[in-house]
């Protein structure tokens, strides 16, 4: 073998050693990516069950408290404002202002809630109100269900980015259009993170 054919060899070597290190790199891109967006769509699935009981909380909450129509009413813009944010995020979730505007939503809709809950504390009946506690339980079950799948998201958010930040895989991932990180889901108060509110009646 001659030293050009033996180089030839060794070039071609090496340059399908690369290509299928470019590939495993794009193929793991590719997963965590996938990944972060499941774990965004379970955010969305527990949000969208909570947007739908805060109008049967509203709805029970009205006989009681009818000379709090503000706060129903701002617990229903709230509701709705959140919603329109979910669908923004849901279609993009790496759109970091799509994530912001959302957690901004989320934010004002649990406090307008807070508000209610806070209120309702003056209405006896509306408390021992069967329909109300029912409610309430459902409200607060699924709050716990969105800490956990934000936390989930975060995390997996974490994975893609702390890979696509590492060396090779920051080469491969500019040349493959995964250039930007994950957008973590923030909150107002981290601590919400680890400990959802608890809705009391």
């Amino acid at each position: 073998m001659t030293p050009v054919v033996l180089a030839l060899i060794v070039v071609a070597v090496v340059v399908v050693v690369v290509v299928l290190m470019v590939i495993g790199i794009y193929n793991r891109l590719v997963g965590l990516g996938v990944a972060f967006k499941n774990a965004f769509a379970q955010i969305d699935v527990q949000l969208k069950r909570r947007y739908d009981l805060i109008p049967n909380l509203v709805e029970v909450a009205k006989g009681y408290m009818a000379h709090e129509r503000t706060t129903l009413e701002a617990v229903i813009s709230a509701r709705n404002a959140a919603s329109a944010g979910l669908k923004a995020a849901a279609a993009n979730p790496g759109d970091a202002t799509a994530l912001a505007s959302l957690s901004a939503a989320e934010n004002q809709l649990t406090g307008t809630l807070g508000r209610l809950f806070a209120l309702s504390e003056a209405y006896p009946d509306l408390k021992a109100n069967a329909n109300m506690m029912q409610v309430s339980e459902e409200l607060s079950a699924t709050e716990n269900k969105v800490a956990f799948a934000r936390q989930a998201y975060n995390d997996s958010a974490m994975r893609f980015n702390a890979y696509r930040r590492s060396f090779p895989p920051i080469v491969v991932a500019g040349m493959f259009g995964y250039g930007q990180d994950a957008v973590q889901l923030e909150f107002a108060d981290k601590a919400q993170i680890q400990n959802a509110p608890v809705v009391k009646f």
